[in-house]
């Protein structure tokens, strides 16, 4: 069931190992799911208990419950599994720290994923205090996760069907789009179009929201129907072999308002000269730059985010979002085979009117691609 060729998981480590050896470090303890996805192929939701990959210095060992000994035999090419037993008196922590003495590491010097909802406050003090003087744990999140940005062509070819599905799934959405059908009927068949065409669960919930509620930009619970006169926000993402590639629009129902048209005019614009900024060499903080000063310049100062997108790639719940973010001060180097999503959000409150767009880019040797065939015009039914 692994997605990938043993020659990409095999590159993949020898990156990793050579990461370590130029921070002088003798292995890593990786938390991080995506981190283990990216270097095994391992496919779980398990993260959320204590598990960890030991790399460095052996073979990979993963330690984790019996309930993902099955999965990880399945879903990756990792050999060795060892179990923690689940009880009142578990201490995973504590079997970690036996594990690496076992291995014949103790004493040696792991960098450690810190930055990841696979490793809670709580089990980071236990794993602390079980590794007081067996090994010198390093900070250094940042190593898989910088490794991961830039994509081969194995990798490519996931995000681009990823793609595919956003775009079928943003056809059956527009399909629906009349008064009275009601916001569950959308989601389902947007979520069902990806699915029957061979994706998976996105790594987090579609945002949807009519009315009020378009001008959020997060999923909250409890759907309604839409009015003769309304506004609907849908953000999501095609989700294949867990890449990701997402996709935002306001749609109008009914007649749109003239805020509706201005807003919509400054998006797109500024969506665009954002694209113009995704370039090899480039620095994340251009791109932000250039949605701002676009949006400003047109009055919506007060309207607009603070942050305008982020990387994409194989992600798990509970976000789709890699750490990279388009901000002021962002200094991520742009270079080609890194994928990314912008999102332009406009939302009035005094008005109650909002207008987003957004989509997917690679970036190229000569500037970016936008995987959506699906144009930039306002979508009104």
């Amino acid at each position: 069931m692994l997605h990938f060729t043993e020659e990409e998981y095999s590159r993949r480590r020898s990156l990793l190992e050579a990461e370590l050896d130029r921070r002088q470090l003798d292995g890593m303890l990786l938390f991080s799911q995506e981190s283990l996805y990216w270097l095994t192929g391992y496919d779980t939701f398990g993260f959320s208990l204590f598990q960890c990959l030991v790399v460095g210095g052996c073979e990979p060992v993963l330690l984790t419950r019996s309930a993902d000994n099955l999965q990880a035999k399945l879903t990756s090419n990792i050999e060795d599994i060892r179990i923690w037993v689940d009880g009142d008196d578990a201490r995973p922590a504590r079997d970690l720290a036996s594990l690496i003495q076992d291995l014949g590491l103790a004493g040696k010097k792991f960098a450690i994923e810190t930055d990841t909802y696979g490793l809670t406050a709580k089990n980071y003090i236990a794993l602390i205090e079980a590794f007081d003087g067996i090994a010198e744990l390093v900070e250094a999140s940042d190593i898989v996760s910088n490794l991961r940005l830039i994509k081969s062509d194995e990798e490519l070819k996931y995000v681009r069907k990823a793609s595919i599905l956003a775009d079928d799934s943003l056809d059956a959405a527009v399909a629906l789009l009349k008064p009275g059908v009601d916001e569950g009927e959308i989601l389902a068949a947007m979520q069902g179009t990806i699915f029957a065409g061979g994706g998976d669960y996105a790594g987090n919930e579609f945002i949807i929201g009519s009315g009020d509620h378009a001008l959020l930009c997060r999923y909250s619970s409890g759907t309604r129907k839409l009015s003769a006169e309304d506004q609907l926000t849908l953000e999501w993402a095609g989700a294949y072999r867990r890449y990701h590639s997402a996709l935002m629009r306001t749609a109008v129902i009914g007649s749109p308002r003239e805020l509706h048209f201005e807003m919509h005019k400054a998006a797109t614009e500024a969506l665009v000269r954002c694209e113009e900024k995704i370039a090899p060499g480039n620095q994340m903080h251009e791109v932000f730059e250039a949605h701002a000063k676009t949006l400003d310049d047109a009055g919506f100062r007060t309207c607009r985010l603070n942050a305008c997108g982020y990387s994409l790639g194989a992600r798990f719940a509970p976000t789709w979002m890699e750490r990279e973010v388009f901000r002021h001060g962002a200094r991520t180097v742009m270079q080609p085979r890194m994928v990314f999503f912008i999102h332009i959000i406009l939302v009035d409150n005094d008005s109650g009117t909002a207008m987003t767009t957004g989509r997917t880019s690679i970036v190229t040797n000569e500037g970016s691609e936008q995987l959506s065939r699906h144009d930039l015009e306002m979508i009104v039914a």
